[in-house]
């Protein structure tokens, strides 16, 4: 019976072309914990570990910071749709970096021919390496007008790739995390829903830009349709509107 490979954390730092201490600490906060041990008592990482760790890779490389990517993690993201955004994230920086490439070298050739630069030329090197995003869709239009809906897709553009999990697998997470709390009769003021509630917050901000009439739209589309906006179509209706009720009430419990 053929034993399976195991890796130290110096091996898999230098073959990931992560630190060590970076190893040691996402150990510490649970993101990548080795599966083994050794008989002396060193970290060793199988090949689960592995693929976990290329999950991490490349939702980080999506711009996910680490506690957003713990969530998606724990939520089993699909490897296949992983792989196709990673894929795509890739695929758009390049070609993004081909067009800035183009400019710049359209500019230097300007600035050669014309040592002094006129105003437009200048204009012209702003925009060469400010860069536009695709769009993206937003699904609220029962709750939010026409130019609600398009600050929402101009911010979710904005996030490119990321976008998915950050509205598709973190906030449904979120507020499923927040629902057992609920259920488990967790008091508005417990420090966990609060730093829940914190993040849902963030998140709103993050694609509303902290307007507050399209943060109402979201909230409304969520008492509406919790089910459609939670992805847990299973779940009875009335739970995800006590959970909006519960959460406007950690909200608006003492700071």
């Amino acid at each position: 019976m053929t034993t399976a490979e195991t890796w130290k954390v110096g091996r898999l730092a230098e073959a990931s072309g992560l630190t060590v201490r970076t190893l040691h600490h996402w150990d510490t906060i649970g993101l990548l914990s080795p599966s083994q041990r050794s008989t002396g008592g060193h970290r060793e990482y199988n090949e689960e570990d592995l693929v976990r760790l290329y999950q991490v890779l490349a939702l980080r490389s999506l711009g996910l910071a680490l506690d957003t990517i713990a969530i998606c993690l724990d939520a089993e993201v699909d490897p296949a749709r992983l792989v196709r955004d990673h894929l795509a994230g890739v695929e758009a920086s390049i070609a993004a970096l081909g067009v800035l490439r183009e400019r710049l070298a359209r500019l230097a050739d300007e600035l050669s021919a014309d040592p002094s630069p006129t105003a437009t030329t200048l204009v012209d090197a702003l925009r060469a390496i400010g860069g536009t995003h695709p769009e993206g869709e937003e699904t609220l239009g029962r709750h939010l007008d026409a130019e609600q809906l398009q600050i929402l897709r101009t911010r979710t553009a904005a996030l490119g790739p990321a976008m998915h999990y950050l509205r598709e697998v973190e906030w449904p997470e979120l507020y499923r995390r927040a629902e057992r709390l609920r259920v488990a009769g967790t008091p508005p003021a417990d420090q966990e829903i609060r730093r829940l509630v914190a993040r849902m917050d963030e998140l709103s901000a993050l694609f509303t830009g902290g307007d507050a009439g399209i943060s109402a739209g979201v909230r409304a589309a969520w008492h509406d349709d919790p089910a459609a906006m939670s992805g847990d179509g299973g779940a009875p209706a009335d739970d995800w509107r006590k959970l909006a009720d519960y959460l406007d009430r950690v909200r608006n419990g003492p700071a």
